[in-house]
């Protein structure tokens, strides 16, 4: 038997649910109520007054939802989310990222994310868009120099300037360095040099930096205790494109979202190999 009449035949009724609940989110006014009441609960009056529509157009749309399950009424009469109601809005965040970004992600892909972290890619949703190398390089540095506790990064490329900011970070503020590099990654020449200068192979040795090796490294993060970044690869390079990013500064879901995404890597990763780094 044919496996795509398999699909269809099994999962005909999943397709039939989801249709109906996107239908009845198609609508700004039907989306608008149910982000208020995911804050509050709230009476008909005052929605329609929150929201500057007609009583009409809002016990219209309230009876639609009523009707999808997304919401319910109390004996006050007053509005509130269902359970069902309040998981869906949490996955409209995931369409909003997507759907706003649309044109980057044209020519940008996920990578080799595990899909624990594509099911979790609205957290990314608050963020700002940085755009051009020389942004992107200054808001590291904003990070490196904002951090008092850690710093955490991996990047396809390492930068002369990033490495003395963070040295000179460690040795001023006893932060925590943690790095990831890939195979091939490209490091700039008089590197070796100024580590050993630097006194870094004794701030390994006191295990305030730390660092760790993948074979390849899609998708670049870069954070502090509050600030973070994440690089999505390009389609023809199909590793972290550098020249744009995606930033958030004391956001509890994006940043979780990067440390969550740098810890499974770090966990994933093999022991740091110096002869398979390229000097440019």
């Amino acid at each position: 038997m044919d496996s795509n009449h398999i699909f269809t035949k099994d999962h005909d009724h999943s397709f039939e649910n989801a249709e109906h609940i996107f239908f009845e989110l198609a609508s700004e006014q039907r989306l608008l109520i149910i982000s208020k009441l995911n804050l509050q609960k709230n009476k008909l009056s005052q929605l329609a007054k929150d929201l500057n529509i007609t009583m009409q157009e809002v016990h219209r749309n309230v009876n639609r939802l009523m009707d999808s399950g997304l919401i319910e009424k109390d004996s006050d009469g007053k509005f509130s989310l269902t359970t069902f109601g309040a998981t869906i809005i949490k996955q409209i965040s995931t369409f909003d990222f997507l759907s706003r970004n649309k044109e980057y992600f044209s020519d940008h892909i996920l990578g080799n994310i595990p899909m624990k972290f594509v099911q979790r890619i609205g957290a990314l949703n608050n963020s700002d868009y940085i755009q051009g190398i020389v942004a992107v390089f200054e808001r590291w540095k904003q990070i490196y120099n904002g951090s008092s506790q850690y710093i955490y990064g991996m990047l396809p490329q390492v930068p002369l300037d990033l490495i003395e900011t963070v040295i000179s970070k460690i040795k001023d503020n006893g932060i925590k360095f943690r790095y990831i590099l890939s195979e091939k990654a490209i490091v700039p020449k008089g590197r070796a040099s100024l580590l050993n200068d630097s006194g870094f192979n004794e701030l390994l040795r006191k295990g305030l930096v730390e660092r760790r090796m993948v074979n390849k490294l899609e998708i670049a993060v870069v954070l502090n205790e509050s600030q973070a970044t994440v690089m999505f690869p390009s389609l023809k390079g199909k590793i972290a494109d550098m020249n744009s990013m995606f930033y958030s500064s004391n956001d509890q879901l994006f940043h979780e979202w990067c440390l969550d995404y740098f810890r499974y890597c770090w966990y994933n990763s093999k022991s740091f190999d110096e002869s398979k780094l390229v000097e440019v």
